[in-house]
């Protein structure tokens, strides 16, 4: 069945809706005609960034997941709805900032996930299903002792899938899988319909540019040289739109108490992706190809970067038909062409300054 025909004046819930992915995946929910809304931390100007074009197709609920009553006053827009969705967006997800801030990486990423499982108990909600979104980082380094667990390629990269074992290296990637764990809390004790999605890093347009790819994007376009950290991981990156797709499918066509993982089905280096995004944008006009430089100020603190993620997405694609559809260098210029047209949306957020 289309998406489109099992979204049509559906209610659904979706948290961190300003941010990138979920504005994202309000612009195809409002498409499709769903009954959205949207719960976004209330802030003194009470402004939406990503979103604000859709201010008159949702309906918004201010408040703060960490606040137990804010949640629950605004899922309480659900009760009464059949067959309601929930997407859990939000959260503190820069890898680099949890270290930063990390009281507050696990009280809004742990806690304010518990806060809205309780309340959908409390509130007695009829959903459809509960998507907690997770993230690749989970799985962080292959351990030694653990090797034997995991599955590999021909060529003998590690092959991550909803089978294979964790090991979060980050406040990130530690309160990320705490929150998933919770998550299977509640359909084992309660019998909610939940289910946890882990994306392979996203990317695309409005993404935050103090994430590689933005901060590659943005530097490129404003002077000779792009400053990075450490350019020998490996990533499998996904455009935000399959990313948005695949979390529609997983609510709509994935089993309750199930875990499904998904990206683009390939990686490469950090420094290989530099390279491709200042190909593309040199290819289209944008920028003469600036210098690569590694400045060892931007390494993550100590052994926590996660060498290489790859991610086996079989189990979604045999259940609900999902592939990748935005090709690398595709994605990177819809990517560039935002970031060069929307200069306002992120100058004054850029780490590299």
């Amino acid at each position: 069945m289309q998406l489109e025909s099992q979204l049509s004046d559906r209610a659904v819930f979706v948290t961190g809706a300003d941010g990138f992915v979920g504005s994202h995946l309000v612009d195809r929910l409002v498409n499709y005609g769903a009954d959205v809304h949207v719960f976004v931390r209330a802030t003194s100007s009470g402004e939406l960034n990503n979103i604000r074009h859709h201010s008159d197709d949702v309906t918004v609920h201010r408040g703060d997941l960490r606040d137990k009553h804010s949640v629950s006053e605004a899922l309480r827009a659900l009760k009464g709805r059949s067959d309601s969705l929930i997407f859990h967006l939000a959260a503190q997800a820069h890898v680099g900032e949890s270290w930063d801030r990390p009281y507050e990486t696990v009280d809004t990423n742990v806690n304010g996930t518990l806060n809205l499982l309780q309340s959908i108990v409390d509130l007695d909600l009829d959903i459809a299903k509960f998507d907690t979104a997770g993230t690749s980082e989970e799985y962080g380094n292959v351990k030694a002792e653990m090797a034997d667990n995991h599955e590999f390629d021909e060529e003998g990269r590690v092959l991550l899938s909803e089978r294979s074992p964790v090991n979060p290296t980050s406040v990130y990637a530690t309160s990320k899988l705490a929150a998933d764990f919770l998550t299977m809390n509640y359909h084992d004790a309660y019998g909610l319909p939940t289910v946890t999605t882990r994306m392979f890093n996203n990317y695309g347009p409005r993404q935050n540019p103090r994430y590689i790819t933005g901060t590659i994007i943005t530097q490129a376009l404003e002077r000779d040289i792009v400053e990075l950290g450490n350019l020998t991981p490996k990533r499998d990156l996904c455009y935000v739109s399959d990313g948005v797709r695949g979390h529609l499918h997983v609510a709509l066509e994935g089993n309750a108490g199930q875990q499904y993982v998904y990206g683009y089905g390939e990686n490469l280096s950090m420094r290989e992706w530099t390279e491709m995004i200042l190909d593309v944008g040199t290819e289209h006009g944008y920028w003469e190809t600036p210098e690569i430089v590694q400045d060892d100020d931007r390494f993550r603190p100590g052994d926590s970067d996660v060498e290489e993620l790859l991610v086996g997405y079989e189990k979604l694609n045999e259940e609900t038909g999902w592939e990748p559809q935005v090709s690398w260098r595709e994605g990177i210029r819809r990517t560039i062409e935002w970031y060069a047209e929307n200069s306002d949306s992120w100058y004054g957020r850029v780490d590299w300054r």
